[in-house]
């Protein structure tokens, strides 16, 4: 046997440790040069690492959830070559010379033990996660006899309910049950990076949420007649690029707004370029990709810089550098936005601003009762560094933009 000991890289610049957050392969399997191996989460973004050699699989160094340290054993492989290599770390890598891939996290599989069946036997018994197999033997349920709904046939915890009910059915006729099932999700990769980031926001940011009504009328009507006019000749625009503008102006007369709080010193960094932080919700989760030096782009420009993001995020290409660097942060559930949302602040930025549904409302204008498109604003602010006057002048200075939005032109 030749084994080969594939260390934990260094996935980015500063990071000492990643998360277990997916296996591709299994003991006794068989990888090839390059294939993808392992998914591990950074406090950033997901990265997938591939082989630097083909072999089979002895053994893996850590389940889905834990956290290794840069150097650490992360597998071994039998290469067949008649020699011992190590595939070391960051300060004496072999590692693939491509770089990692960026990518949103996964649902979690967790990986095989060095105890299930060999390749051979594989393929004819079902395949299943430890958890489940732990659950079936409790149960007292031959896998054997489930029919497995998962990928490339392999049997989840669903399928043991199903099986259980079936099974009751068949002895009493009913197919009641009065067990209370719990499926225990081990909160990993992307969604425990999130939970980690939503708690440290809330535990150190005083927030405080102020809610303005704003007439989107006629920057509605704008929008429209521009996708009209240019048709396919340019990115369709949505009301987003044209808040991202109200948002430069506005920040123009509240730079206090463009700002990171360094909590730990004492030090408010205002930012003078503004790097606008949009909030995406993609299968995996959420993410905030970032449009960088927002003041410089025009509406097409910003829609199509966002349009070009959200599709990254949500077919796992985008970068690091794409989900860094935000100085401010716009939130929004689009159709789903209700009237009022309270926003968590992205840390350590000290401002976020959050977009509702827009609204036909009966509203009184210059005396006559006529319909308008309203939408709420709900943005939260670190009381620490922002007062309230000042939120509520900066969020009316948006609106005031947006209700008149040739003024979105005039500086």
């Amino acid at each position: 046997m030749s084994e080969y000991v594939v260390k934990l890289p260094d996935v980015g610049e500063g990071i000492a440790e990643a998360e277990i957050v997916e296996w591709h392969v299994n003991v006794g399997e068989t990888i090839t040069e390059d294939q993808v191996m392992v998914e591990v989460m950074t406090d950033k973004a997901t990265v997938e690492l591939p082989s630097p050699v083909t072999g089979v699989v002895l053994s893996v160094g850590a389940a889905v959830g834990d956290v290794l340290q840069v150097g650490s054993p992360l597998i071994r492989i039998d290469t067949g070559n008649g020699t011992v290599g190590e595939a070391r770390s960051s300060a004496d890598t072999t590692a693939p010379e491509a770089p990692p891939v960026v990518a949103v996290a996964t649902p979690p599989v967790p990986p095989a033990t060095p105890t299930e069946a060999a390749p051979a036997e594989r393929s004819t018994a079902p395949t299943a996660a430890p958890a489940v197999r732990q659950r079936a033997a409790t149960l007292g349920i031959d896998l054997a006899d489930v029919v497995g709904t998962g990928p490339e046939g392999r049997v989840v915890h669903a399928d043991l309910d199903t099986q259980l009910g079936r099974s009751r059915q068949l002895s009493n006729g009913s197919t009641h049950t009065t067990d209370d099932v719990v499926d225990a999700v081990p909160v990993v990769g992307l969604r425990r990076n999130i939970a980690q980031r939503m708690q440290l926001a809330k535990e150190r940011i005083p927030h405080f949420t102020y809610v303005e009504e704003i007439d989107v009328t006629n920057v509605e009507h704008l929008r429209a007649q521009l996708n009209e006019q240019y048709g396919e000749q340019r990115p369709k625009l949505t009301f987003l690029p044209f808040l991202m503008r109200a948002i430069v102006e506005a920040i123009a007369d509240f730079p206090q707004m463009n700002a990171r709080y360094d909590d730990d010193n004492g030090v408010v960094n205002r930012h003078r370029s503004i790097h606008l932080g949009v909030a995406a919700q993609t299968p995996k989760g959420l993410m905030v990709p970032v449009v960088t030096d927002a003041a410089s782009r025009d509406l097409w420009d910003s829609a199509a810089e966002v349009a070009r993001l959200a599709t990254a995020a949500r077919t796992h290409k985008i970068t690091l550098e794409e989900l860094t660097g935000s100085t401010i942060t716009i939130t929004s559930l689009g159709s789903l936005g209700g009237i009022v949302s309270t926003p968590i602040i992205n840390y350590p930025e000290v401002a976020i601003i959050g977009v509702n549904k827009i609204a036909t409302r009966p509203v009184y204008v210059d005396g006559a009762l006529l319909p308008r498109q309203i939408m709420n604003l709900s943005s939260s602010f670190d009381h620490r560094v922002v007062d309230g006057a000042d939120a509520a002048a900066f969020i009316q200075r948006i609106r005031a933009l947006l209700e008149t939005p040739a003024l979105l032109f005039v500086r």
